[in-house]
């Protein structure tokens, strides 16, 4: 089986190939390797840390280990919705080569994989996604992956929870596209089986998070009738002529070549950052925020860092939700241990802590009672009250803890 060209948006930068014996039952390797000419670039830089790159313009730069696979993984959804992706395409669920090969025109960060062997796409292919077609879509979510349209899979994205990529256009219509120089600007996210208020949760708390200063991705809510929130990608970049720009990005799991993401080890990436201090300011409010509104310990691997020549980034945040009956309640001593672990001054998380929960404390019924004006009738209270009801609880509790942390 042929390999893969592996680009980041207009650069190409390595390949890669399936490696193993192809005995029936087992699922191949994955080797990659870096082009020279991409290591010899001045700004040249790695998919992830995990993957770094060799010594400027030399050979040997090949890797075979798990940390290939894990990567490349990543980019594809997981769980239950990797295989009805798979099925839609008329492909096995272990079939990951064949998956990369498939959706590789559009995932998520920079990378792009090209079949050498294929034709390559010229000029720009759209397909318009109606309101009416896509109502009836989220009616029917059993039926078949949301990125399934029209025999074919576009827009399909990492993670286990239904999404769709699409592009915006200026008037507001929402594309599915295809082609080397455009890509989606947005993500559609609709209500996961068994969450109807989770499009308001988020949206919520994605507009308090900015209310209380975090760096956040633009979101919007829409009916379709069915509530969908529509969140703006960070990894994108509109240019004046449509085209679409993309930008290198990797989430935690990536970076860390770990499926499971702790703080202490989320922190320990900041060494790769160009600004350190800055994003350990803004990581710190990330955790705080999460803290205050109460977000269940899975959502801790929704951290992303934008990836160039300079390092790692951390991005907007994105994915908040809150109200989570299986959210962590911090006492002083855990405050403590992230700020020895993570190594920021207890004042400085103490006084970010008396801050963040005065801030949730001031938007939050404000907010709450801004959305009810905007979707009237529209609205599952319950959606955020649970949110309301931990702001206001951990809020006072939080702010109590600061004086200790500094003891």
């Amino acid at each position: 089986m042929s390999g893969l060209e592996v680009w980041l948006d207009e650069h190409e930068v390595g390949w890669l190939r399936p490696i193993g014996t192809g005995e029936p039952g087992m699922s191949p390797g994955l080797s990659f390797a870096y082009l020279a000419r991409w290591t010899a670039e001045v700004l040249a830089y790695p998919l992830a840390p995990s993957l770094p790159l060799p010594a400027r313009g030399g050979p040997g730069s090949e890797s075979r280990d798990e940390a290939v696979l894990r990567c490349f993984d990543r980019l594809l959804p997981g769980g239950d919705l990797r295989r009805a992706t798979c099925s839609a395409l008329g492909l096995s669920a272990d079939d990951l080569v064949g998956a990369l090969r498939r959706l590789g025109h559009d995932l998520a960060g920079a990378v792009r994989l090209v079949d050498p062997q294929q034709e390559r796409t010229v000029g720009l292919s759209q397909r318009l996604i109606a309101r009416e077609e896509l109502s009836e879509r989220l009616r029917q979510p059993e039926a078949s992956p949301l990125a399934a349209w029209d025999g074919q899979v576009r827009g399909a994205l990492p993670g286990r929870r239904d999404k769709l990529g699409v592009y915006v256009e200026p008037d507001g219509g929402w594309y599915l596209v295809d082609g080397p120089q455009m890509a989606s600007t947005h993500v559609l996210k609709p209500a996961p089986h068994g969450e109807p208020g989770r499009p308001f949760n988020e949206y919520f708390c994605m507009r308090l998070a900015a209310r209380a200063g975090l760096d956040v991705a633009p979101v919007q809510l829409h009916r379709v009738p069915e509530p969908v929130l529509l969140v703006e990608r960070f990894d994108r970049q509109r240019l004046d002529d449509g085209r679409v720009r993309r930008l290198h990005a990797i989430d935690a799991s990536q970076a860390l070549d770990q499926p499971a993401v702790s703080l202490p080890a989320l922190f320990s990436l900041l060494r790769h950052s160009p600004t350190p201090l800055v994003d350990s300011r803004s990581l710190l409010r990330w955790v705080v925020f999460r803290q205050l509104i109460g977000s269940g310990p899975s959502s801790l691997d929704n951290v992303s860092f934008l990836v160039d020549h300079g390092g790692l980034r951390l991005a907007p945040a994105h994915g908040l939700a809150g109200g989570s009956p299986d959210a962590q309640a911090f006492t002083a001593e855990d405050w403590v241990a992230l700020a020895r672990d993570a190594d920021i001054a207890p004042r400085a998380l103490a006084l970010e802590l008396k801050r963040m929960s005065e801030a949730l404390r001031m938007h939050a019924q404000g907010l709450a009672e801004e959305m009810a004006q905007e979707l009237g009738g529209d609205l599952p209270r319950s959606a955020i009250d649970r949110v309301l009801a931990v702001v206001a609880a951990e809020g006072d509790r939080q702010a109590a803890l600061a004086p200790d942390i500094t003891r």
